[in-house]
């Protein structure tokens, strides 16, 4: 006989479990930055596609820097599952293992001219994935890793004066990123200073420092820097290559679905694309703004910069490379894929950036 409590009572258990089933798990992602920034409307789109391939259970939630712990913290607040997962560049984690400086930003494009497109190349088909996973591993972390979005190249920065040779460049006391980077610089004698983002231009104002570099023309119009200095050189080989990523807890990431950790690999790879293709496009806007509205001078870098910093950048890649196992190895990796991919890659690329610049003079 059909008993209505006995099917209701069914019913009920029935959505209890269709809902655990699917039910919605939420990432939270502390940045390092704010929310308004450039990376994280990138990180909101990554995240729109990830809860679209879910159909809503798996969803991403982006915290601003500070409001779990502090940027330098965000690793080891990962690793501890204090928060699910975090966001930076993959450099800042060089002090952790120094290798994980060749994934963020190889200084000089690893000393072997791999540009932005040709790293997501070496990690698409190359090999990189492969050793970017082992990455964590070998830093002792308890998370997986994402990169998501490229940047680059990064410009050489700004300055007060034209600079016609490096003799000139000696002369500035020049804020650079520390680490590999900031070394380089100190080995040909520029005298580099690190220090955060936030305190770049208020050292300008002060004379603290005399130049600088952040990134590229959007973010480095938004910190203001063309209200202090004019000068301004785009191309530089400090940080050719600049990959932000995602770190995801381990432990969070083996308890989803094969489903939504599906949809974490293709919406990061998707991000790759659309942050590189958001970028020239947002920049190229920046510059026009610059060059057009705020009287800021592009100028080109003195040949023998180029000279000098590779032969400091190589000198620092080869002494990592012969102090750690790991970093050599991936390193290795990245000049067998630059012996086949670069001197492709490059001449092809010579004849595109002859023809940008006749483009770009005639609207000078």
């Amino acid at each position: 006989m059909f008993n209505l409590k006995t099917a209701t009572a069914v019913a009920v258990a029935l959505s209890i479990t269709a809902t655990s089933a699917f039910a919605e798990k939420v990432l939270r992602i502390q940045s390092v930055l704010s929310n308004t920034s450039d990376e994280a409307v990138m990180l909101g789109v990554f995240g729109e596609d990830v809860a679209a391939l879910t159909n809503g259970s798996l969803k991403i939630e982006i915290l601003p820097a500070g409001a779990i712990v502090g940027p330098r913290d965000i690793m080891d607040a990962v690793d501890a599952g204090l928060v699910e997962g975090g966001f930076a560049w993959t450099h800042y984690w060089g002090g952790k293992h120094v290798a994980a400086n060749l994934f963020g930003a190889p200084i000089a494009g690893a000393g072997v001219g791999m540009d932005n497109i040709a790293f997501l190349s070496w990690f698409q088909y190359g090999g990189g994935k492969a050793l970017y996973d082992r990455l964590w591993t070998e830093m002792g972390v308890n998370v997986k890793g994402f990169m998501l979005q490229p940047v680059g190249p990064e410009a050489l920065g700004w300055f007060p004066k034209p600079i016609n040779s490096m003799d000139d460049f000696r002369k500035m006391r020049f804020r650079a990123p520390p680490g590999m980077v900031g070394a380089a610089y100190a080995e040909i004698g520029v005298p580099a200073v690190a220090m955060g983002g936030g305190d770049i231009l208020p050292a300008l104002e002060k004379g603290t420092i005399d130049a600088a570099e952040w990134c590229c023309p959007k973010p480095d119009s938004v910190f203001g820097f063309q209200k202090v200095l004019k000068h301004y050189y785009l191309q530089g080989l400090h940080q050719v290559v600049v990959n932000a990523d995602m770190y995801v807890n381990g432990d969070f990431y083996n308890s989803l679905s094969d489903v939504e950790k599906k949809a974490l690999e293709v919406a990061a790879d998707a991000s790759l694309s659309k942050s590189m293709s958001y970028r020239i496009y947002e920049n190229g806007k920046a510059l026009k703004d610059l060059t057009d509205n705020h009287g800021v001078i592009l100028e080109d870098t003195p040949a023998d910069y180029f000279t000098e910093y590779m032969a400091a950048a190589k000198k620092s890649l080869q002494a990592a490379a012969d102090e750690n196992a790991f970093f050599a190895e991936v390193w290795q990796s990245q000049k067998d894929f630059a012996d086949i991919a670069v001197p492709f890659w490059a001449g092809a690329q010579t004849s595109n950036a002859s023809l940008g610049r006749a483009h770009a003079d005639t609207l000078k």
